[in-house]
């Protein structure tokens, strides 16, 4: 029986082994390892497809939701016609010449045509291009004089009595002041006609900056579906490949289309010959013959309209799939000119600057440093037990009679004397220092260097190509069931809270944990289109300033130290993460608008509680007239919060201040953004202070009770009318939410009712004694790693500085977003712990090292401040 036995016991402890080493370093470690594989897997990927991010964009892609497309491994964005526009006016001031664009084939290449042009100029109508006595077209007599009047039909020649989107006939477009030609040749059949089409164009004054041809139905059509044209077709195809090869100008654009598939339900007796089978069969001999020519197969085209119903006629597309066509010209025509921040495709990464150089060798430096001294450390210590190995069993015996000895002496409060050594004070106490000092150079240089390898994976995500990134997409379904998913989680791990006071520490960092998890859901799923959702979640950014408005003056009035270190350990634990990222990112303070808004309130704070005369629940209560101090400095605050908001001349002339101006505007030097985060949250500071000086003040004076795990309010009654009133709160905020229709007009009466929800929630949370003492520890923490989270998010989780979604495994949303989210954790923590190792040693307790620090601090940064014009 024992025998038997002996497996299973030892089954049994192998499971908590194994569920032990699940922690937070072999998770990191793991991490690691993790984006280690999908470094190889994408470089595999980048040297079998190349790095050209306009592959994605013309070859492959999906639908996301409803008519949503989505271009594989990169973002599209849709431009209106005030971008075309701009875009053509750069093309213009970059390159000093016009954008030239040529479309050669037959009625649906006219519609791509047509759509374009409604795009740039929706009134305008372009010109025929007239034939000769024989019916030859003329269109080759504008290729250099693109103003010809012999070519042109004027407004008395009545050409062709069709419209012009169903002319048989050549068309041309200029505009001057946009410095854009666009023309269509009308050659439904690509014979020798459009053979010495393209070899003219290629060498004419001003070649074409983008092709865009396609030709087959027309041959079905004509051959009544025969398949002997098949290599009639192939024949005519590689002259048009020869003639392009031939191109001088390397930097043309030429884009093959695909035929698109007809709905044979719908075509015309006349059209019935045309088959999908036969025009799969005309790709097929497009893809071969084009496959290492100058055009290139538009393969996305032919997929978004697969996905699309066709319009009336069974054989041209409908609205929809043709303005997705044009996005997809115009994202790879403007992308790289215009640098879209939500358009990715067709976009060289940026370039880095010289700040950014200096920054990440400082940090290869320390990383490079920190692994030589681990490497060493961990040869010394292999070496050292290779040694000990070696040694006798009478020497290990001696060894241990000594030090039974020594420690026998010491015991006997026997010291042994540092003139025994040979060592007086003074060099003990300098080599304790040196000692201390190698040290603390240890963790730091160790701390960088991890820090570095961080930002490398930063870098990597967000300022080059070699990730892939793509568009967000909302819907119900695509936010909702992650929320479902999350509270579950949160609500299965919750545990009980030593504290029973109001806001303890478990229940704020569970209170930061959720907001910040369904922060996060909303910014993957582009959400913020829905005003509701928009809403509310402006309330969970007001929270987190309510929170720092109660916590900062609970602190104070307990007696808290309003010390120079503090102010600047705070700030430090607040900025270190995101002052690295700006260096490294090459973006401005203000792009991570949550820090700069909460670091300013917290500034705020402490002036106004620190500054004499301060006040604290023991100055109140040896002096009642201390309120009256407390209440003065509060009115000052909301007073001097509404003189800035109601003259906005005013508030620019405070924040628009050299040095300091540098903190508060964005990469175009506005300070638009600061303005908008500022006067939103304006107040939800001070509705946290006022909140926690109400409560504090009741919970003195006996009017609420939280020492105990009984209900907060002994009074049922009072009790029950509370909780209706906080319930008629959070849903008449979630009814002005949904009745609210504009986003300005909910903005401007937000900052008035933020309250509202906030103190609902606080009331709900904490009125019952048995709610206010069980917290969930999954929410908790997540909420103490919050703010890195929050930064972190931008670039590792989120993709373009959050306009888009970080893609590592393409194809696979769900799996994708499972593997970023624990990358993700994974790096907030690791920046967490770094934090918090760094805080002792850059903000040390003694005042003048602290002084010290700082004043060195802005000495490093005066270089940068003068390069970016801060002086």
């Amino acid at each position: 029986m024992a025998e038997n036995e002996a497996p299973d016991t030892k089954r049994g402890r192998s499971y908590p082994e194994i569920i032990k080493q699940f922690n937070s370093l072999n998770a990191k470690i793991l991490a690691v390892v993790l984006v280690g594989c999908l470094v190889g897997y994408h470089g595999i990927l980048r040297f079998k497809d190349g790095s050209d991010t306009c592959q994605g964009l013309l070859t492959k892609g999906r639908y996301q939701g409803n008519n949503l497309w989505q271009p594989y491994g990169c973002m599209i964005h849709s431009l209106s016609r005030i971008d075309a526009n701009n875009c053509l006016r750069k093309t213009r001031f970059q390159t000093g010449e016009d954008s030239h664009w040529a479309f050669i084939g037959d009625s649906r290449i006219r519609q791509l045509y047509f759509e374009i042009l409604k795009l740039v100029d929706p009134e305008a109508e372009p010109s025929v291009i007239v034939k000769d006595i024989y019916g030859n077209n003329l269109d080759q007599l504008l290729i250099d004089v693109p103003f010809r009047v012999s070519a042109i039909a004027t407004e008395q020649t009545n050409v062709y009595s069709r419209p012009l989107e169903k002319a048989h006939s050549s068309l041309t477009y200029n505009n001057s002041e946009l410095s854009f030609r666009m023309t269509f040749f009308w050659r439904p059949i690509f014979n020798q006609s459009a053979v010495d089409l393209i070899h003219q164009l290629g060498l004419s004054k001003s070649v074409p900056n983008v092709v865009i041809a396609g030709s087959g139905a027309w041959d079905i059509k004509l051959s009544n579906g025969s398949d002997a044209v098949l290599d009639v077709y192939e024949s005519n195809l590689k002259q048009v490949a020869k003639a392009a090869n031939n191109w001088p100008n390397r930097n043309s654009k030429l884009l093959w289309k695909l035929q698109d598939p007809v709905d044979s339900s719908k075509l015309s007796e006349q059209r019935q010959v045309i088959t999908n089978d036969l025009i799969d069969e005309y790709n097929e001999i497009a893809l071969r013959v084009f496959q290492h020519s100058r055009f290139q197969i538009w393969k996305s085209a032919r997929l978004v309209t697969e996905g699309m119903v066709t319009a009336d006629d069974g054989l041209h597309l409908n609205a929809v799939t043709l303005k997705h066509h044009v996005q997809m010209l115009m994202n790879m025509y403007c992308n790289e000119r215009m640098g879209f921040d939500d358009g990715t495709c067709c976009r060289s990464a940026e370039s880095a600057t010289t700040l950014q150089v200096v920054t990440f060798t400082i940090l290869l430096v320390c990383l490079t440093i920190s692994s030589t001294w681990m490497a060493y450390r961990s040869f010394d210590l292999r070496l050292k037990q290779r040694r000990q190995s070696y040694r006798s069993i009478e020497n290990l015996m001696e060894a241990d009679e000594t030090e039974e000895i020594v420690k026998d002496v010491m015991a006997n409060g026997h010291a042994v004397q540092a003139d025994s050594l040979g060592l007086d004070d003074k060099t003990s106490t300098r080599k304790a220092a040196v000692k201390d000092v190698e040290s603390n150079s240890r963790i730091v240089v160790t701390a960088l260097g991890k820090l570095g390898l961080i930002m490398a994976y930063f870098y990597l995500c967000d300022r080059t190509t070699f990730f892939m990134k793509e568009n967000k997409y909302y819907s119900h379904l695509n936010f909702w069931v992650p929320i479902g998913y999350v509270f579950a989680l949160g609500f299965f791990f919750h545990e009980e809270s030593r504290s029973t006071k109001v806001l303890h520490r478990d229940q704020t960092d569970e209170w930061k944990g959720w907001m910040q998890l369904v922060i996060l859901i909303y910014h993957m799923t582009g959400a913020s289109q829905v005003i509701p959702l928009y809403m509310q979640m402006r309330v969970l950014v007001s929270s987190y300033l309510f929170l720092t408005g109660f916590g900062h003056l609970s602190f104070f009035w307990n007696g808290g130290s309003a010390s120079f270190p503090r102010l600047f350990q705070v700030l430090f634990r607040m900025n270190l993460m995101t002052v690295v990222i700006c260096l490294c990112m090459n973006r401005p303070y203000q792009s991570y608008y949550f820090v700069p808004l909460v670091s300013f309130w917290y500034l705020v704070v402490y002036i106004v509680l620190a500054l004499p005369p301060k006040v604290s629940s023991a100055i109140c209560e040896a002096n009642p007239v201390a309120y009256l101090y407390i209440i003065i400095k509060l009115c000052s605050l909301l007073a001097a919060i509404t003189i800035l908001y109601m003259s906005e001349v005013f508030f620019q002339a405070i924040f628009l201040v050299r040095p300091w101006k540098a903190l508060f505007v964005t990469s175009n030097d506005e300070i638009h953004e600061w303005w908008f985060r500022w006067s939103l949250d304006r107040y939800s500071i001070c509705y946290g202070m006022i909140f926690g000086l109400l409560y504090l003040n009741a919970q003195k004076f006996g009017l609420i009770d939280d020492s105990a795990r009984h209900h907060l309010l002994s009074r049922t009654r009072i009790r029950f009318l509370v909780v209706v009133a906080a319930l008629l709160g959070l849903g008449g905020y979630t009814a002005f939410t949904i009745t609210c229709h504009s986003k300005p007009k909910c903005n401007e009466v937000h900052s008035y009712l933020a309250f509202l929800p906030i103190v609902s929630f606080i009331v709900l949370r904490n009125v019952f004694g048995p709610l206010r003492v069980r917290y969930s520890s999954f929410f908790a923490w997540f909420g103490k790693i919050s703010l890195e989270l929050f930064i972190g998010q931008y670039h590792v989780w989120l993709a373009a500085d959050t306009h888009g979604v970080l893609v590592l495994i393409p194809n696979y949303p769900v799996l994708n977003v499972m593997v970023t989210t624990y990358i993700l954790v994974c790096v907030a923590h690791e920046v967490h712990t770094i934090t918090g190792q760094l805080v002792p040693l850059a903000v040390p307790a003694d005042w003048k090292k602290t002084l010290r620090n700082v004043i060195l601090f802005f000495l490093a940064l005066v270089p940068i401040a003068i390069h970016d014009g801060m002086f």
